[in-house]
């Protein structure tokens, strides 16, 4: 199926991380996204490149920027592209002449989407970093953790993907629809700080508000409160309680055996160690799945806590198909759905170069100038 997406095309310079998903995200919706991967790339990345899930759905072609034939080339793509994105430091494309000012003079429609770690501008524009940093400094990462304990990484998934390559996906479409509702095209900063920022709006209304205690571990949603956190049970395993509502609350104490009145110790912080404790014994007693099986159809807001192997086995993951493959080499599906214009189902890794050659000449490229830029060393496609 197209996907929503469909008759959109985006020029991708090939990246790391929150880059890449972001091509990900729109080429699984249906965009035709052209990687320009970077000639001579190191052989030893061959082994995560034939695993990259963050690489499908795109046609790649090798380009050597350094050389004027490459540079043009760019700008030749550019002038028939919807949007391009790169994730480099700020200045690198400026340098290669490939900036914003010289592509939107080539096309003045054309969104200039651009994904880094501390912005386009700043103190620490020019500052190398990685995820951990963008969230250490925003709040993120000293909010996460136990009371006892240091802060705790939540993977990469705050700076790097939900603020960083989620984020410039919603940028380069929006400012699509912009461009084609009023004409002229713009520069898309996208950064890593921002949107870590930008995810924890809730968690700043909180604060604000008084009910958020710097102390992590320590409140409602960051595994302090006893009804929204994690319990072993009798076999190792781990069940995630999340009844926040009481109502919710007093259907899971019924089922474990305690009385109803407990849920009032919710209220009361000071009451969160002897309820949890009470709760750890419980859940003790028995294996992870006799528990799954006790409390299949309550609402009581309890879940296996799965492993990334063992979730492509789960009864509603497999029939909303989330995962893909098998527990040896599974993908995620696209996301999200659409009831007219489903996305497809995603395809393999792609390797630079791959059908590069055949999307050249579907952007437009005659094909005796694909041949002669292949033939001088300029770029290295397949197909």
């Amino acid at each position: 199926m197209p996907g929503p997406l469909n008759g959109i095309k985006v020029l991708e310079f090939a990246g790391i991380g929150p880059g890449p998903f972001a091509g990900m995200m729109l080429a699984d919706l249906g965009a035709d996204v052209l990687r320009i991967d970077r000639l001579g790339a190191d052989p030893a990345d061959d082994w995560w490149r034939r695993h990259d899930i963050l690489s499908r759905g795109r046609r790649s072609v090798l380009v050597n920027l350094k050389q004027p034939e490459a540079v043009e080339l760019v700008l030749d793509l550019c002038a028939g592209a919807d949007a391009l994105i790169e994730g480099f430091r700020p200045g690198v494309l400026e340098r290669l002449g490939l900036g914003p000012d010289v592509v939107l003079a080539r096309n003045p429609a054309l969104v200039y989407g651009r994904m880094t770690g501390w912005g386009q501008d700043g103190p620490l524009a020019q500052r190398a970093g990685h995820d951990i940093n963008y969230t250490a400094l925003t709040g993120v990462l000293h909010s996460v953790g136990a009371h006892d304990g240091p802060p705790i990484p939540p993977l990469n998934l705050v700076g790097d993907f939900g603020g960083g390559g989620m984020l410039l996906a919603l940028g380069v479409v929006s400012g699509i629809l912009a461009a084609r509702s009023s004409g002229p095209g713009q520069v898309v900063d996208a950064a890593m700080v921002d949107g870590s920022a930008l995810l924890m709006a809730w968690t700043a209304t909180l604060r604000n508000a008084g009910r958020w205690s710097e102390q992590r571990g320590s409140n409602l949603l960051d595994g302090g409160a006893p009804n929204y956190t994690t319990y072993r049970a009798a076999d190792g395993e781990y069940l995630a309680v999340g009844a926040m509502e009481r109502q919710f609350f007093i259907v899971l104490l019924d089922r474990l055996g305690l009385p109803p009145e407990r849920a009032d110790d919710v209220a009361e912080p000071a009451m969160w160690p002897a309820l949890r404790a009470d709760l750890a014994a419980v859940f003790a007693s028995r294996s992870r799945a006799e528990w799954i099986e006790l409390l299949t159809g309550l609402d009581a807001c309890v879940t296996p806590v799965l492993s990334m192997s063992d979730a492509i086995a789960d009864a509603h993951l497999a029939h909303r198909a989330v995962l893909v493959g098998d527990a040896d080499n599974y993908q995620p599906a696209p996301a999200p759905r659409f009831s007219a214009t489903p996305a497809g189902q995603p395809g393999p890794p792609v390797l630079p170069g791959t059908d590069g050659a055949a999307a050249l000449i579907d952007w437009g490229v005659a094909a005796d100038r694909v041949a002669a830029l292949r033939a001088s060393g300029v770029v290295q496609a397949t197909g």
